[in-house]
């Protein structure tokens, strides 16, 4: 049975669910962080949400599988790996991951993270 997985007072920008969880497996929703306007503000913001999303379906982050990143723009890769991979440095297991260009994100975002995974 499907659950959704979502914060109190979470602003969605479309007709979606930040999050899902499936017995052990759960997807969240790409995330995006708005409110600041650089690649390092915007990715630590989005990580956040989706720690808090991890937090609120019962996950942690070591449960994510696989992480897909969505830049703006390319030229914004080596700020927002860096954020990532302070993110992830301690897990033993880190996501499989993609990172491309894709371009007029929603809203104006310069950086948007979607993750799915299997709880331990």
């Amino acid at each position: 049975m499907k659950e959704p997985i979502t914060l109190d007072g979470m602003k969605v920008f479309g007709p979606y669910t930040p999050g899902v969880k499936a017995g052990n497996q759960f997807w969240l929703s790409g995330q995006i962080s708005i409110e600041q306007g650089d690649i390092v503000s915007q990715t630590k913001g989005a990580l956040a949400k989706i720690d808090a999303l991890l937090d609120a379906g019962g996950f942690k982050k070591e449960d994510i599988c696989f992480a897909q990143v969505l830049l703006d723009t390319i030229e914004d890769y080596a700020a927002m790996n860096e954020v990532y991979g302070a993110w992830v440095e301690d897990m033993d297991v880190r996501p499989a991951r993609a990172a491309f260009e894709a371009g007029a994100l929603p809203k104006g975002a310069l950086v948007e993270i979607v993750v799915q995974g299997v709880q331990s």
